[in-house]
């Protein structure tokens, strides 16, 4: 798949997979990337300054842990985050609907 084929869709993508609990930073690549069939391989120079900016939006919040000697963060949604990410998951639907109507104008949506 093409790696611009996640433009504008990556907030969508992050929130939905925080949505079934806190994940940190490589978790989420890899929920990403497995929930996609290996299609979607999100590196961290494109994840990490969205989940930034999702943050100061107050879609998500987040703490650090520690594994030993290491600290990673983790990321969760806000009740802010879930209706954002149904907001995505709507606006989703919308623009699927209207490319498969011009694509394949002769099949039932």
């Amino acid at each position: 798949m093409r790696a611009d084929a996640v433009r504008g869709h990556l907030d969508g993508l992050l929130l939905a997979v925080l949505e079934s609990g806190p994940l940190h930073g490589y978790a989420i690549i890899t929920a990403v990337q497995r929930r996609s069939g290996g299609a979607l391989a999100l590196r961290t120079g494109t994840i990490y300054p969205a989940l930034n900016r999702l943050e100061r939006l107050g879609f998500l919040r987040s703490t650090w842990q520690s594994i030993g000697e290491r600290r990673r963060r983790c990321y969760e949604l806000t009740d802010s985050g879930r209706r954002g990410l149904d907001t995505e998951r709507s606006a989703w639907d919308e623009f699927t609907s209207a490319i498969g109507s011009v694509l394949n104008p002769g099949r039932a949506i």
